[in-house]
């Protein structure tokens, strides 16, 4: 399975798409986020995700005690209004830095929460739409954004396996099979016993789909693991300096270290490499290191061959070890110096030997 999203390859054929989440990161301040997009590029992403929503999308203005975060979080004590009002992306920006992320040839696009967000985007000309992990049970949002024959991901944060297969179908029925599962741990940050990323292969095979990551964790370690288990996108959160604080600022990955998680990330998809079993010529060349019988000690012609002239050693020009019990006692035809590598053609045909492992 694989599809494209601006001229690139995403799937088994194609790079690891790499995704800069900036999220709050700008802190509502526009050079910032236009700083932001610029230090995206230069350390390696293929993409920035911006946020389409605003605090009336998401939520309502409230002070009952349901929309009172005290989960344990690192926004216990806020409301979500408060906080969504804190943390958004105003709409007015989105044409502003999707243009100059396309002239950095970096991939932008936005998650949804609602249809309106969906329209704007459509104006924009968006290639891909991301349904964040707390959309996901938004089977009218889905159907809306499926319908739009646009790559669809899905982070499965707080998603049961049911609901996502929900997710997917809904796509599916809207004739849209440009789906990608981010498998995702929606806590904030994410410690590393709760992200089992061993169901990254379980999902590919459930799903048939292209599977990727999205991490909430300060590790570099946890997306090369999810590429080596078959990720093929990795999503992670980016900001230009965490000592300037903000809402996700904990769980972001500063410009350096983004750019050393690319660099580990390039060099494990090239290591990768197919399932091959034939050998490359550098290989070849090395098994001239393998071990093979070689005489050890001078030798004449209607000597024997045993423990004490011929040992298994490298280099690997003479008879393979396995011959070894075979060629025990027999006799050789000529006379032998040491360093020699055993070769059939050196033994007494008329004791039985073997040949170019073959009975003579």
């Amino acid at each position: 399975m694989e599809f494209k999203i601006a001229g690139r390859t995403i799937g088994k054929n194609g790079k690891v798409f790499i995704i800069a989440e900036l999220s709050a990161n700008h802190l509502q301040r526009f050079e910032l986020a236009v700083k932001s997009i610029k230090a995206i590029k230069e350390a390696g992403a293929d993409a920035v995700k911006l946020q389409a929503c605003s605090p009336d999308t998401l939520t309502i203005d409230s002070k009952r005690q349901y929309f009172q975060i005290k989960q344990g979080t690192i926004w216990d004590g806020k409301y979500l209004y408060q906080l969504y009002k804190e943390t958004y992306t105003p709409w007015a920006w989105l044409p502003k830095l999707k243009k100059m992320a396309q002239e950095l040839n970096l991939v932008c696009f936005s998650s949804v929460n609602d249809k309106s967000a969906v329209d704007f985007l459509e104006n924009l000309d968006t290639p891909l739409y991301k349904i964040p992990s707390f959309e996901i049970t938004d089977i009218p949002l889905i159907e809306y954004v499926a319908s739009k024959r646009k790559p669809v991901l899905f982070s499965t944060g707080i998603a049961t396996l049911a609901e996502i297969k929900e997710a997917v179908n809904i796509c599916l029925a809207k004739a849209n099979n440009q789906i990608a599962i981010l498998k995702c741990t929606s806590t904030y940050p994410a410690r590393l016993d709760e992200l089992n990323l061993k169901t990254i292969p379980d999902l590919e095979k459930k799903f048939k789909t292209i599977i990727g990551l999205s991490d909430h964790t300060l590790s570099i370690a946890v997306p090369l693991a999810a590429v080596a288990l078959g990720a093929q996108i990795i999503e992670k959160h980016f900001i230009l300096d965490r000592e300037l604080g903000g809402p996700d600022a904990t769980f972001s990955l500063e410009p350096q270290e983004f750019r050393e998680m690319v660099i580990k990330i390039r060099e494990v998809e090239e290591s990768l490499g197919v399932v091959k079993y034939e050998f490359t010529e550098r290989v070849k060349q090395s098994r001239e290191f393998a071990r093979s019988l070689f005489i050890v000690k001078d030798i004449k012609a209607g000597d024997r061959l045993t423990g004490e002239n011929i040992r298994s050693i490298r280099p690997g020009f003479g008879l393979a070890p396995k011959y070894y019990n075979k060629v025990l006692g027999k006799k050789v035809r000529l006379n032998v110096k040491r360093g020699t590598p055993l070769k059939w053609e050196m033994l007494d045909m008329s004791l039985g030997c073997q040949r170019k492992g073959k009975a003579c």
